[in-house]
């Protein structure tokens, strides 16, 4: 397990992010601060966190799990 200081510290270089937690800190980052720091763009969203819409415009591989593929969570 590795710690980190911030979300943002977290990704840098992380090939993926995988969200399993409704934490406010990944209500609202900074997904233009942020896509930099991924080797990839992909994003796996446990909590359907997003609009799959607004993350693909972002320029995210965007999979939101148990929600259907391009509809934005309730």
């Amino acid at each position: 397990m590795t710690y980190a200081k911030s979300v943002y510290d977290a990704v840098d270089g992380a090939s993926a992010l995988a969200i399993v937690t409704e934490w406010l800190e990944y209500r609202n980052p900074d997904f233009d601060g942020s896509s930099g720091r991924l080797s990839r763009p992909v994003i796996v969203d446990g909590r359907n966190l997003y609009d799959p819409q607004r993350m693909a415009r972002l320029g995210f591989i965007y999979e939101s799990i148990g929600s259907p593929r391009g509809m934005p969570p309730s």
